[in-house]
């Protein structure tokens, strides 16, 4: 952990060092681009290279300073960030998905790349700044015209596309002889200086965000959700803030614009005159510098649109200057206006003479604020009013302009919030969350298998979270667990081993016991149970039984082996070593050792709580006599009704009789012997049982080699 956390830690100075460099080499080349007058602007080198080696968020980081800093001396700058934050996601998702050691992919990347850059910044220079802010390709766009005759915007898209694919394949090369001139090892410090667990390769990268799809909501969806809808509200209330404050401003502003230029034009309007003014206009004299000198007022008051002087009557307006404008021809003198729905509340105050506040209204001129003024004779009677109408459409014009360039101002950084994020959120919690469920999925899935338990360990341990927080201690919590339920299933192994070495200790001695009673069955137990073992392996390889036949019924059966004679304990020695041939009635007594045998298994049962291999062991010692063909003993049972395990013994103990000398008999040839086992199959024995006996000889040869000095 400590050998990880001073490598990230190396590597995190690194990366801010190399967005340090890439920040410095954009602004350098964007510097000298822009005082020599280069088409092309190099402000993407350093981002290209810092995206390619630090990934994602260090790439934005570098473009967003870049255009930050390049403000300095290009306003413009700061409205392309967001060009420049593009140019830092595609390369680093490029990066990550493929490599530009194929010349197909140095060219695919050059290509996008390029028409990225250069459809988005044309985009922005002809709809945000009006044109291209290069003369170089201002006069270079003048000239394809009259050759082309095509369209401007559409030459212009196509003429900086041409020059960004320039300026992305300059960069690719640059970026390729500095990742050839950096250290491996030092390239591998920036990469994985992130992560606050061991490093994830791109396979165990996409296999995680594979373990989060399966989610029915992913962590990293939600939290990328979350993010993004904070980031993006935030971006649209500092947004909208800024717009209103900027509107009120303004307003605030032009009313005041149009409030002084109401009060000068009240001020050089002869009051004693305005009659004359309406009624005769140029022919009085005075009129025409009285005029003069409200255009004069008009041409000093920044943004108002009309000025002029109307006398209220009942009726109506009626003008005795109204200035021309661009947009509207002027009323002549003594015209009749008729009166706007939005002076109607204001009327009775207008009678009388009284001053008003601006009116705000959207009618006849557009959307204008009017100031009015009220123009008073000697004796104070207002004789008429002074107007000055400043124009609020060109204001939502520009509001939207504004908000254009407020909105690639935020895109940028709201697209560094992002993407820090989705860095924050990976490294922190969904990468070492989902690496911590894949190992606990893999220790759950060892099992009982103690070498996988801990193998599953050792890959928790080397997880190494390091996150510093909630994560950090679930994931020792976890390991501590996995570690204590390692050493717990050890434990209880060794005792399980140790108790079933103990049973089968027990077993053996108990075996001995009754072997030793019978003068003649030198190893006949250890024989049976290697023949036994022999005959339901074959079974197993050859699928006979699968469905029974499974690795502890294999282990109940070799085990239980040595118990099958277990009832000849309750056999007198006079019969059970006999030399001669039996009579009938011993006999009967030598059979009564398979029910003896069940009966003791039983007990032992009962005894034995949850050792079910002793139910093989009943098996085994109550119907190994039992005949395929139904004529054995003690049940006559036939066919698959006799248990598997005991028509398994049947085989082995009568061929393990056969081939051994016995006091009334000596041992059979080996030929002799399986030929009588083989005559056997389907009458006496079970036939799959004989066919994989049969199919063994190699092995069952070497068992009676092994025990014929026995």
């Amino acid at each position: 952990m400590k050998r990880y956390a001073h490598r990230s830690n190396r590597g995190s100075m690194l990366r801010v060092l190399l967005v340090l460099i890439g920040t410095a080499v954009n602004v350098l080349l964007s510097f000298l681009s822009y005082q020599t007058g280069l088409p092309i602007y190099l402000d993407t080198i350093g981002t290209i290279g810092v995206a390619s080696i630090g990934g994602l968020f260090p790439g934005i980081m570098c473009a967003i300073a870049t255009n930050a800093i390049c403000t300095l001396f290009n306003s413009n700058a700061v409205y392309f960030g967001i060009v420049n934050a593009l140019i830092a996601c595609f390369t680093a998702w490029y990066t990550r998905e493929r490599s530009f050691r194929k010349i197909r992919h140095y060219i695919g990347f050059t290509v996008i790349a390029g028409v990225i850059s250069g459809g988005a910044s044309a985009a922005i220079q002809w709809g945000l700044l009006g044109g291209p802010q290069n003369g170089f390709l201002n006069l270079m766009l003048e000239q394809v015209k009259e050759t082309w005759g095509a369209s401007k915007p559409v030459l212009f898209v196509g003429i900086n596309i041409v020059l960004n694919l320039i300026d992305k394949g300059l960069s690719c090369i640059l970026t390729q002889i500095l990742l050839h001139l950096l250290p491996a090892d030092m390239l591998s410090q920036i990469r994985n200086s992130g992560w606050r667990q061991r490093p994830l390769t791109r396979e165990e990268i996409r296999a995680m965000d594979s373990l989060s799809e399966d989610s029915r909501v992913s962590l990293k969806r939600r939290l990328t959700l979350m993010f993004l809808l904070v980031s993006f509200t935030l971006t649209v209330i500092m947004g909208w803030i800024g717009i209103r404050l900027y509107f009120r401003n303004v307003k605030h502003e032009k009313t005041e614009i149009a409030v002084a230029a109401a009060q000068f034009a009240a001020d050089v309007v002869d009051p004693q005159k305005v009659d004359d003014y309406i009624k005769y206009g140029e022919k009085i004299p005075g009129y025409r510098q009285t005029e003069e000198m409200l255009y004069k007022i008009r041409s000093n008051a920044a943004g108002v649109q009309y000025l002029y002087v109307t006398q209220i009557r009942a009726d109506g307006c009626y003008v005795a200057f109204d200035l021309d404008s661009e947009d509207t021809p002027a009323y002549e003198n003594g015209d009749k206006i008729e009166f706007e729905a939005a002076f109607e509340p204001y009327l009775p105050a207008l009678f009388a003479g009284e001053e008003i506040e601006p009116i705000e209204s959207n009618d006849i001129s557009g959307w204008v604020l009017t100031a009015y003024c009220p123009i008073r004779d000697a004796s104070g009677r207002c004789v008429a009013y002074a107007g000055a109408d400043v124009s609020l459409s060109y204001m939502a014009d520009y509001m939207g302009d504004f908000l254009v360039r407020v909105i690639l101002t935020l895109a940028g950084f709201f697209l560094l919030v992002l993407a820090y994020a989705l860095w924050v959120t990976g490294i922190y919690m969904v990468y070492p969350i989902n690496t911590v469920v894949a190992g606990v999925e893999s220790f759950i899935r060892a099992g009982a298998d103690q070498e996988a338990l801990d193998e599953s360990v050792r890959a928790l341990r080397a997880i190494d979270v390091h996150t510093g927080d909630e994560v950090e201690k679930l994931y020792h919590a976890i390991c501590d667990m996995a570690a204590n339920q390692t050493e717990q299933l050890r434990t209880l192994r060794r005792f399980s081993e140790n108790t079933q070495r103990m049973q089968e200790g027990l077993i053996i001695t108990m075996a001995d016991l009754v072997e030793n009673r019978d003068s003649d069955t030198g190893a006949h137990i250890q024989k049976t149970a290697a023949y036994v073992k022999i005959i339901v392996e074959g079974l197993l390889r050859k699928g006979y039984y699968a469905e029974k036949i499974t690795p502890k019924f294999i282990s109940d059966c070799v085990r239980s082996a040595p118990l099958h004679d277990v009832g000849k304990i309750n056999i007198p020695d006079s019969v059970l070593n006999k030399p001669g041939k039996l009579t009938d009635e011993e006999y009967e007594i030598i059979k009564t050792h398979t029910t003896a045998g069940r009966m003791i298994m039983e007990k032992a049962i009962s005894t034995v709580e949850g050792e079910n291999y002793l139910k093989e062991a009943l098996n085994m010692a109550a119907y190994h006599h039992e005949r395929w063909d139904g004529r054995g003993y003690p049940e006559g049972l036939h066919g698959e009704v006799i248990p598997l395990s005991a028509r398994i013994m049947s085989v082995a103990d009568v061929f393990d009789a056969l081939a051994s000398p016995r006091i009334y008999k000596p041992a059979f040839p080996l030929d002799q012997a399986l030929s009588i086992i083989r005559e056997g199959a389907g009458t006496q024995f079970d036939p799959k049982c004989v066919e994989v006996f049969l199919e063994a000889l190699p092995e069952v040869k070497a068992i009676l080699q092994k025990y014929q000095n026995s």
